[in-house]
């Protein structure tokens, strides 16, 4: 298979070919893979125009009309599914197993979309509760926010996509995505199938690759009824102190802890924690990061883990045996690869991995990090993960929440009694049991707290922000 050597924007739903000014590597290779037209600030102009034109067509389309065009989605993402899986190979360096995962819930998020179009429900509420309201009633329902601003990142470029574009299509809401300048692709392919559907009203959508400085009006332009962000903590926040008064959804980052409990299963934790660690080298928000193991099993299962870590297979990420591929770039690895190295000369202890060679980094496993060390404390955003010791379950509930981060965390054990009180205590937006915290199913109310993030995302619960209650009241006489 072969990517062509060019790439369009989409503007106001059509594709447009201004320029091929945005060049995207090869993340394996380092080499030239295609190039893409890069959006100006007279091209994202007029595509918030565009929205404000769109808002009210979008809004009277009716349901079915929403569903339709995200089954059409569905459909077309199936017959291009092999295309989808190899660019993302190639953009973001993404093992060709895990790149097939991903447009396997790409198909599931907006078939989800589809479902929950035709399920815009409101209520019937009664208001004569006192003599002066005798008579009266009241009804709401849900309406389309207006036109939304939508940033992706570079490490789930269709699915993270996906989960802002198809709950704005079922809400009825025009928007302008700008995904990462790094992996632009998926989110390209996206607003090809989209421009398929004559349906939608012309301003329904652009797609515009642009660099962040040239890319300001996302987050300050008042048009906007709401900014949906997914990336950095930094930026996230400093993106929300500019967005004035839209609605913002952040999905930030994370450095998720797993607690491995006495009663745990061995096995199966061992297969689910190597999984969620290195899984696409590590590059997850919600990836693990610090395993905190009870004492009684904590040399038994750190042989375990480190047994297991040295098995996995790095390399070429088109190689169906490959585990570990690239990083995103060489930068990002040799950050990590001096967050490791300092953690060493401060006193903790190298139990396999640390190797780097351009953006290949070994997965790694580090114990006894001092807590003041960046591999500890901030996230990692790699093939890193730290071991812990506790001795009782108050203690690793206290480790987890010690920690500016709170997307999501995973438990293993059998005693529920434990497991509704990590539910009550646990500072995060998810407890996962039994699994790592990386897992996730993309109908699941989605997102974090403290420096991770604001608002929640997964399909129904993304429409809850990407609309407003409108009330009406009626008297009787």
């Amino acid at each position: 298979m072969k990517l062509k050597d060019t790439y369009p924007l989409y503007l106001n739903n059509k594709a447009a070919q201004p320029n091929t000014d945005l060049e995207v590597t090869d993340k394996f290779t380092g080499e030239v893979a295609f190039r893409t037209a890069l959006a100006t600030p007279e091209i994202i102009e007029q595509a918030i125009a565009g929205t404000v034109r769109a808002a009210e067509p979008m809004a009277r389309l009716a349901s079915y009309e929403r569903r339709d065009v995200l089954l059409h989605c569905v459909t077309r993402f199936r017959e291009r599914f092999d295309e989808l899986a190899y660019a993302l190979c190639v953009e973001a360096g993404k093992p060709i197993r895990d790149s097939e995962g991903e447009v396997g819930r790409l198909i599931d998020t907006f078939s989800i979309a589809a479902e929950e179009a035709t399920r815009s429900y409101g209520e019937v509420q009664p208001l004569d509760i006192s003599p002066r309201s005798k008579g009266y009633m009241g009804i709401w329902k849900r309406v389309p926010i207006g036109p939304c601003s939508f940033i992706s990142p570079f490490n789930f470029p269709l699915n993270l996509a996906a989960h802002k574009i198809a709950p704005a299509i079922a809400a009825g809401c025009p928007f302008v995505m700008k995904p990462a300048s790094l992996t632009p692709l998926g989110a390209i392919i996206i607003g090809e199938v989209l421009a398929e559907c004559d349906i939608l009203p012309e301003g329904a959508f652009s797609i515009l690759p642009a660099h962040r400085d040239e890319a300001d009006m996302f987050t300050t332009d008042e048009r906007f009824k709401l900014l949906s962000f997914t990336g950095s903590p930094v930026v996230g926040w400093s993106l929300k102190a500019k967005a004035g008064k839209k609605k913002v959804v952040l999905e930030l980052g994370g450095n998720a802890a797993v607690i491995v409990d006495k009663d745990a299963d061995l096995d199966h934790t061992l297969e689910r924690i190597v999984f969620g660690a290195f899984y696409q080298s590590g590059q997850s928000c919600i990836g693990v990061q610090r395993i905190l193991i009870h004492d009684s099993l904590y040399d038994r299962f750190k042989d375990m883990l480190v047994a297991k870590t040295k098995t996995l297979v790095s390399g070429n990420p088109h190689d169906r045996e490959t585990f570990i591929g690239p990083m995103i770039s060489e930068k990002e690895a040799l950050r990590l690869k001096g967050w490791i190295d300092a953690a060493v000369d401060a006193g903790a202890t190298l139990l396999c991995g640390g190797k780097l060679e351009g953006a290949m980094l070994e997965a790694t496993l580090l114990e006894n990090v001092p807590e003041f060390c960046d591999a500890n404390k901030e996230e990692a955003f790699g093939p890193l993960a730290n071991l812990m010791r506790f001795s009782e379950w108050d203690e690793a509930l206290e480790q987890v929440n010690d920690s500016r981060f709170g997307l999501q965390a995973g438990i293993f054990t059998r005693d529920i009694h434990k497991v509704l009180e990590a539910w009550d205590r646990l500072e995060v937006g998810g407890v996962v049991v039994n699994d790592v915290s990386s897992y996730r199913v993309d109908n699941m109310p989605y997102g974090g707290v403290k420096d991770s993030g604001l608002g929640r995302e997964g399909i129904r619960f993304a429409m809850e922000d990407m609309t407003e209650i409108r009330n009406l009241v009626i008297r009787r006489v």
